[in-house]
């Protein structure tokens, strides 16, 4: 990294921490974009909470009740309570910030907000987006004894955040349902945004999800814009390209992604660049294991024929043959409206599966989701007519 570069960046980091920090302690309608939230959730959470809101989408709806949730860049707490309330008492909510300041005005009301549900599954932790595995708190607990006087110290301290991350890491590998974002991820560092995205995908458990609203530019934004760093702490210049934001979740590993949501009329226009906000939707593969269990979709439409990241083809209308990952996946919430599912007659147990072959004839013949034998005949009766045979078809 050259010298000026490495500049900018600690400029940029230094202008974010302190524009929050601000931020905390009185509100910057700046740096707002307006969200409808759902008012229920909302009247339990202090005034002090909202105000210091600085989101650009909602992507609470992707929840579901007893999830273990990540919420990166919580900030003052609001989406962190009110995902809280959806998790109920069996889920349980991790906010994640580096910001000491913001960090303080969440943990301020954990007490009163819990008491008011009945339950205390928020739990804040101070680390970097970028790096789930260090806890920065229980980093400068365990390294209080150590002096940074010389070269050994510092190689102690290094040595002391790698133990952490391999032995006791902030947030474990595979240990979450979903991670959820609002408008934080655009702050990050270029150099950083690799790192940023494995680390989504390390602590998700197979089959999770990762709902991030974010501000997103429909043009490149030119280098003097990205190195103004208070257009960086405002969320503009770190933005990524509309069309290039998705990419970024399909070449970590993720699948199904989706732009759910996105801002019709932009929040900003800069230098005659429009920034708005999306919210996109991704899983983390079930498996790398392709089984053959006889499973089968049929694509409803309304396109003649779509394409998956793995490079399936799903023609309308066709029983299509699928492995049981994708069979998973396609059995998602948010893809219910585009596919209808089939259980082969007889299942096959997955330990006794064989691999699934991806070269096959894609079609899946209705005998092997019956099987061979089948010979079922069932013919209508009256009895469907009941007492009142006008109600019969």
């Amino acid at each position: 990294m050259s010298e000026n570069k490495s500049t900018l960046e600690l400029e940029t980091d230094r202008c974010v921490k302190e524009r929050y920090s601000a931020a905390s302690k009185a509100q910057e309608p700046a740096l707002c974009c307006p969200v409808i939230y759902d008012t229920k959730f909302l009247e339990i959470i202090p005034q002090e909470i909202i105000d210091r809101d600085y989101g650009c989408g909602d992507p609470s709806p992707y929840v579901r009740p007893g999830d273990t949730v990540v919420d990166l860049g919580s900030g003052g707490g609001k989406l962190c309570y009110i995902i809280s309330q959806q998790v109920g008492a069996e889920g349980k909510v991790i906010g994640v910030d580096v910001n000491t300041d913001m960090l303080s005005l969440a943990r301020q009301y954990q007490g009163d907000i819990a008491k008011k549900t009945g339950f205390d599954n928020v739990d804040f932790r101070r680390g970097r987006i970028q790096d789930l595995a260090l806890d920065l708190d229980q980093m400068a607990r365990e390294a209080s004894g150590i002096t940074l006087d010389n070269a050994d110290a510092m190689l102690e301290l290094l040595q002391l955040q790698e133990e952490i991350r391999e032995q006791r890491p902030m947030i474990p590998d595979n240990s979450v349902d979903c991670v959820v974002s609002n408008c934080v991820l655009n702050l990050v560092k270029p150099s950083d945004r690799k790192q940023l995205f494995a680390e989504i995908f390390r602590v998700l458990k197979p089959g999770g999800r990762a709902a991030i609203s974010d501000i997103v530019s429909d043009e490149d934004v030119p280098l003097e814009m990205q190195n103004d760093s208070e257009l960086w702490s405002g969320c503009i210049s770190g933005a990524w390209r509309e069309d290039r934001f998705i990419d970024e979740f399909i070449s970590a590993g993720f699948e199904g992604g989706r732009i759910d949501k996105r801002q019709e009329e932009p929040w900003q226009t800069v230098n005659g660049i429009e920034f708005r906000s999306v919210t996109i939707l991704a899983f983390k593969k079930f498996s790398d294991v392709c089984l053959e269990r006889n499973q089968a979709v049929i694509y409803r439409g309304p396109f003649s024929k779509v394409m998956d990241d793995d490079g399936h083809t799903y023609v309308r209308g066709q029983r299509t043959a699928v492995c049981e990952k994708t069979y998973q996946m396609l059995a998602e919430q948010s893809f219910q409206n585009s596919f209808y599912q089939i259980e082969p007659f007889n299942e096959i147990p997955r330990e006794s599966a064989k691999q699934f072959d991806c070269s096959r004839d894609q079609l899946r013949h209705p005998r092997e989701t019956k099987g061979l034998e089948y010979d079922l005949t069932q013919l209508g009766t009256s009895e469907c007519c009941g007492d009142d045979e006008s109600t019969c078809c």
